[in-house]
């Protein structure tokens, strides 16, 4: 009998002192489908499909996941593109997307838009929500060719309650950029091609790049099915363009998307990550911000 109540009172201090599953989950940045299929009929789970058009959506999604148009959070204005929407808005597009503070928010990717889907994490966690919020790798992709379920049919969302808690320095301007040149401890990253890096075509006032920043081409951080390589990999990618270890890192592109997905990958390393909303659109259209070119190519040599 007492080696019962021992054994008892064992599993109970285990059951007490054991971190719950939701806790060991929180700060994931992405998830398999194997993890989503079995959480997928948990209430506080809510599946966004990020795409371009309603019509995407309609074709077939995962069952009970909610269509996220991107320019509810993301949108052109008459001074740069694809810029972050005032902060009204976006409360208001959460709440209508059904979500709480409390909701665990997996974001799903249609058709290879891993960029735009990187986007909306990077919002989802200046409102305060990235520990509660990650991405599908492989997106709808991954899950309809493992013969996963797909519906057709638009879920009833009840309008809730949402709170930001802003982390200000999640998406950041030029004035923040420029205060962190030459700071010890932080590199940029310009995630656009290697030519536009270089300072080849581009169509903005000026080319070339942020005075030190260093290229990982965003392109180059999934494999052909739109999955993340291996987590090695990438930290050897981000050491070769000189990222240290503990460093911040602040991503930046043409107009502040697809650096996006240099953001999440940052971030799924560990690396406290900043997103740069204006990104090369902004910085080269103003005269008081320098810019870099390669040194040229030295002809003498053989």
């Amino acid at each position: 009998m007492k080696r019962c109540i021992f054994s008892l009172a064992m599993i109970a201090c285990i059951v007490c002192l054991a971190p719950s599953s939701r806790a060991q989950e929180k700060g994931q940045v992405f998830v398999t489908t194997e993890w989503l299929a079995a959480h997928i009929n948990d209430p506080s789970v809510i599946v966004l499909n990020v795409a371009q058009n309603r019509r995407d959506y309609e074709k077939g999604h995962i069952p009970g996941a909610r269509f996220l148009w991107t320019g509810w959070m993301a949108i052109s204005n008459p001074e740069l593109s694809f810029e972050l929407v005032p902060i009204d808005q976006l409360t208001s597009a959460v709440e209508r997307l059904g979500i709480s503070n409390d909701s665990r928010i997996i974001l799903c990717s249609v058709g290879g838009n891993i960029s735009p889907t990187a986007r909306m994490f990077a919002t989802f966690e200046y409102l305060g929500m990235g520990a509660n919020t990650s991405i599908l790798d492989g997106g709808f992709e991954a899950w309809k060719g493992e013969g996963r379920d797909i519906s057709k049919e638009t879920p009833a969302v009840k309008h809730s309650k949402f709170t930001p808690h802003l982390k200000k320095d999640a998406i950041v301007d030029a004035g923040y950029v420029k205060s962190k040149l030459k700071t010890p401890g932080v590199t940029v990253i310009d995630a656009r091609a290697p030519q536009f890096y270089n300072g080849v075509g581009g169509g903005y006032p000026r080319t070339g790049h942020i005075p030190g920043a260093t290229n990982i081409y965003f392109s180059t951080l999934f494999d052909s099915t739109n999955k993340m390589l291996p987590v090695e990999k990438l930290r050897q990618m981000f050491s070769d363009a000189g990222v240290k270890e503990g460093d911040d890192v602040i991503t930046y592109c043409h107009v502040g998307q697809t650096a996006s997905a240099v953001y999440v990958t940052a971030r799924s390393l560990g690396y406290n990550a900043h997103l740069y909303d204006g990104s090369f659109e902004d910085w080269s259209g103003r005269d008081d911000l320098p810019v870099e070119l390669p040194p040229p190519a030295d002809s003498t040599k053989k």
